[in-house]
């Protein structure tokens, strides 16, 4: 009954989330588009699946594979360079295009949080010795999606990268 309650409850403020706020929470300013600018191109990785939206997805064709398929495609399609693996270590940064997925799910539908963003090397400005891999612009995007509908959430990703690729595009002219 408390799982249950608890789903209720986060469906909920998700709906009341996006109700106040729209659909999409960013860090997507001039500022956070500056931090794009000279990168010779991104490597992206998407996050695996979680389980019970994985079995769902897979019924209409969406997988974490396909996702970051597509999304290489947009990117390269748009001119921006995909560094595969070696080439990501050997760059200045390692800009990294990181896409996660988080579903919850009460048997009818699915709660979801896509987060896109793009993370790379900084250094601490107290101790510039210290560097780390730190997220330096970012989207978000939630809501609700019927469990026979879940290709939603890939046209939602989808939607995220063409966000990111005009962000760069703009910090690169």
């Amino acid at each position: 009954m408390f799982v249950k309650r608890s789903v209720i409850f986060a469906g909920l403020a998700t709906w009341l989330g996006l109700w106040l706020c729209g659909d999409a929470l960013a860090i997507d300013s001039e500022l956070t588009r500056r931090t794009l600018r000279g990168l010779p191109g991104v490597c992206v990785i998407v996050e695996d699946l979680q389980p019970g939206f994985k079995e769902c997805a897979r019924k209409s064709g969406l997988s974490s594979v396909q996702i970051e398929k597509k999304a290489i495609a947009n990117i390269e399609k748009s001119g921006i360079k995909v560094l595969g693996r070696e080439a990501w270590l050997k760059t200045p940064g390692r800009p990294l295009l990181y896409i996660n997925i988080n579903t919850h799910d009460d048997r009818f539908r699915f709660v979801y949080d896509i987060r896109i963003e793009l993370r790379q090397i900084v250094a601490m400005e107290a101790n510039p010795q210290i560097k780390t891999l730190a997220s330096t612009w970012s989207l978000d995007m939630a809501g609700t999606v019927g469990v026979q509908e879940p290709d939603i959430v890939g046209r939602n990703v989808a939607i995220l990268v063409d966000r990111f690729i005009s962000a760069y595009q703009s910090a690169n002219k």
